[in-house]
């Protein structure tokens, strides 16, 4: 594993996005609640580099290893939910699979763009009958010589607005099963591309359906064919550390605020923090945030590239669930100021409840690491083979 210290290098980096986000995403978050995309802090984190950061430096990115990355992302989301999902846009598995997947001549031309801001991305993976069911994707893509066709509907999709690049999980020539998906890259403004509905969320972003009716692209825009599924799988861990990532750094910013105001706040002519119960809230919210902390940072310092997938899962479940218990005792700190849309604590409670929806089901991954532990029980080298499980 990566030693945690060779992030220090981008300590600097890390800080000066924790200063702009309090200073300049803070005020402004109440704006982007109604699903207004958030181009000015998009630009202001393009101009540090921040959108290259999964970007490989002869790309004009940073190429930083998804720990860092991650310790970036959870700085945005302490102050603004619908912030950080845009960077985990440019950050997230559709940089990393046009990075290592797609042909050179795709990458010159989009993943310099992505560094600036001019190119966002949009991945769409969730069909309107299957989600996790990847198997019973109905989106297909024909090969037809030296051009690839693409039918099919794309659903709750984010950015699909703004996208400039569309990374499209599908399945080609008709193939059945897991066996038959793999990953078409289609330009945003191809013909036959069309975004058709859009769904206002409770975390304030939009997100949207996408229609393919006949989209044709050169055969180099299919980058992913033979054995799709498994490289979906390890290309989306990625996903399941950056996810919670920003589930942590939403439980800390309503700890943080939750503090502050039982600090400030004078009740029965005394300082709120003065009550046993109420310092007792804190003493739990800290605890959990520390406990998924340990087990996010490990699973994104396991990558080489992508993550261990029982390592994410784990840290992905404990660090969502803890998210949504946090930012709820973080309003009930607060009282009825915490239930208003004014105060930060009600907008980071909302972001909290889409973690773990997105990025893989918590029902999911559940089953996923418990088919893991049997698989591994009753082996000598530790409890339930858990050592062998982190090799």
């Amino acid at each position: 594993m990566m030693d945690p210290q060779t992030a220090a290098q981008h300590r600097q980096m890390i800080d000066t996005v924790r200063q702009l986000a309090q200073s300049e995403f803070r005020p402004r978050g109440l704006r982007y609640m109604d699903g207004t995309f958030p181009w000015e802090n998009i630009r202001q984190l393009a101009e540090l580099g921040v959108l290259g950061m999964s970007v490989p430096e002869e790309y004009g990115g940073l190429g930083l290893p998804i720990f860092d990355t991650a310790l970036i992302l959870e700085e945005i989301a302490k102050v603004c939910y619908v912030t950080a999902m845009a960077v985990l846009g440019e950050a997230g598995v559709q940089t990393r699979v046009i990075a290592k997947y797609a042909p050179p001549a795709i990458r010159e031309r989009i993943l310099p763009k992505v560094c600036t801001g001019e190119c966002i991305l949009a991945v769409c993976m969730t069909e309107p009958h299957a989600g996790t069911d990847v198997a019973n994707y109905r989106t297909n893509t024909v090969v037809k010589g030296e051009r690839i066709v693409v039918n099919g509907t794309k659903t709750l999709i984010s950015r699909a607005r703004e996208a400039g690049m569309f990374v499209i999980f599908t399945r080609i020539d008709g193939m059945p099963g897991r066996e038959g998906i793999g990953c078409v890259l289609l330009d945003g403004d191809t013909p036959g591309l069309q975004v058709t509905g859009t769904y206002h969320t409770m975390g304030g972003e939009n997100l949207h359906e996408v229609q393919f009716n006949d989209c044709e692209a050169p055969l180099e825009h299919l980058v992913i064919r033979k054995d799709g599924f498994r490289e979906l799988l390890t290309a989306f861990n990625t996903q399941r550390c950056l996810n919670p990532s920003i589930s942590l750094g939403l439980a800390e910013g309503a700890f943080d605020e939750a503090l502050s105001y039982v600090k400030s706040r004078q009740i029965f002519g005394r300082e709120l923090g003065g009550f046993q119960g109420i310092r007792w809230k804190l003493a739990d919210m800290y605890r959990d945030i520390e406990a998924a902390r340990g087990l996010l940072y490990r699973a994104c310092l396991s990558a080489d590239p992508f993550p261990d997938p029982f390592l994410a899962a784990v840290a992905k479940i404990t660090t969502n669930e803890m998210s949504l218990r946090v930012t709820s005792e973080a309003i009930q700190v607060h009282g009825g100021y915490g239930f208003t849309d004014e105060y930060l604590v009600s907008r980071l409670y909302r972001g909290a409840r889409y973690g773990t929806l997105g990025g893989g089901a918590t029902e999911t991954l559940k089953d996923l690491i418990g088919r893991k532990l049997m698989d591994h029980a009753g082996e000598p080298d530790g409890i339930l083979g858990l050592t062998e499980l982190y090799v």
